[in-house]
């Protein structure tokens, strides 16, 4: 079985944009393939993560990157859409068909583009990645997050600081990525204060608990290890996990994130580590609740005592386990099918040592988290740099 590499990316910038999916995706196709040093010809597969349910009225985007690269058109193309964990079921499918020894390199594009949407048609399809049958009430998706908060406050005491606190730590964190949608340190006072600028979304969320509609496409190359053995870097998988939970929140704890515990747990063990030995982790901060469960999910801290991490400094850079030096999908921004190939790209640029943000000094161990849903579908990787 082969071990697959990542051997090249590109990373737009997020925020809004006016270029249709097609010119976002054939931007970061063509520069990802480029730094791989493969031209669109040795591409073997193609697989493309866009969520879309009614973001456009264009469907069947596996077939966009062949109306750009003449030499793609008829290279086998897939699209992919598990909620906000698409762009890594799109990573992982490429991963296991170079794995099974079927395709030699592979070309993974996340995209989305949301920001033309209206802000209603927009929050009907988020909502659509819930369980809309007992859930619909909630009116968006940051209402079933702010219900998943209400749970944890309600069993824990009022964690509203701590929310503030993991906002401005990311925005801190994304005020040095180019790339991110938002590079504006808002300091803690402002987060955790409720204002004109900063209103409830859904209580006790408020503004800055909440990611940004975004606009963003990501592209990765991954290559079998003949094909890699050449590429100027190489960034290999130690471990991977991907775990689902049941949908409906009345079916499960949402506090507990089984699912999430699982998938991490999972990779951890297959690369023969601890939470600890990672040197940094990109982890899906949806809603500032969705980072706090993880930490205790993850097993950084004991049920209800997340906050104790941001007390101390631990997750913060320079602690004893940087969360979201990139910004996070809070500061860097969320176009839903980019979001997993983004956290993919920039551990592995991390990795490097060429992350376009904050360097972290010298790391060997990069850890992954995305999710779809609220936990729901789950993907975790321990990352390495081979070269």
């Amino acid at each position: 079985m082969s071990s697959p590499a990542i051997i090249g990316w590109s990373h737009g910038k997020f925020g809004r944009s006016e270029s249709p999916l097609p010119q976002m995706m054939a931007d970061v196709a063509r520069d990802a393939i480029a730094e791989a040093g493969l031209e669109p010809a040795d591409i073997d597969v193609i697989h493309v993560g866009v969520f879309n349910n009614g973001l456009s009225r264009q469907g069947f985007e596996a077939a966009l990157p062949g109306t750009v690269f003449p030499e793609l058109a008829r290279t086998p193309a897939h699209r992919h859409e598990n909620a906000c964990a698409t762009g890594s079921a799109a990573i992982f499918a490429a991963h296991d068909s170079i794995a099974a020894g079927r395709h030699k390199t592979a070309l993974v594009i996340g995209a989305e583009r949301m920001t033309h949407a209206s802000g209603h048609d927009v929050n009907e399809v988020l909502l659509s990645a819930s369980f809309r049958e007992e859930e619909e009430h909630f009116k968006s998706f940051a209402g079933v997050f702010g219900e998943i908060a209400r749970q944890y406050f309600d069993r824990y005491g009022d964690h509203s600081e701590t929310l503030a606190k993991i906002a401005a730590k990311n925005h801190a964190n994304g005020s040095h990525n180019p790339l991110a949608h938002m590079q504006k340190d808002l300091g803690f006072e402002f987060c955790n204060t409720v204002s004109e600028k900063n209103p409830y979304v859904a209580e006790p969320l408020r503004r800055t608990d909440c990611s940004m509609v975004s606009d963003g496409a990501v592209a990765l190359v991954l290559a079998a290890e003949d094909v890699a053995a050449s590429a100027s870097q190489a960034v290999t998988w130690r471990g991977m996990g991907n775990a689902n939970d049941v949908l409906p929140l009345s079916q499960r704890d949402p506090l507990e994130m089984a699912g999430a515990r699982a998938a991490m747990e999972q990779a951890l063990t297959a690369a023969g580590i601890g939470i600890d030995d990672l040197d940094f982790l990109e982890t899906h901060d949806c809603f500032t609740i969705a980072e706090l469960l993880e930490y205790e999910a993850f097993g950084l801290a004991a049920p209800g005592q997340g906050h104790t991490l941001l007390d101390d400094g631990a997750t913060e850079v320079g602690g004893r386990l940087p969360v979201n030096p990139s910004g996070g999908l809070k500061a860097k921004g969320h176009p839903i099918g980019a979001t997993g190939v983004s956290m993919h790209a920039l551990a592995a640029a991390q990795l490097t040592g060429r992350s376009p943000g904050i360097q972290i000094e010298t790391p060997e161990l990069a850890g992954v988290f995305n999710m779809g849903g609220a936990a729901v579908s789950n993907f975790a990787s321990v990352l390495e740099r081979v070269r």
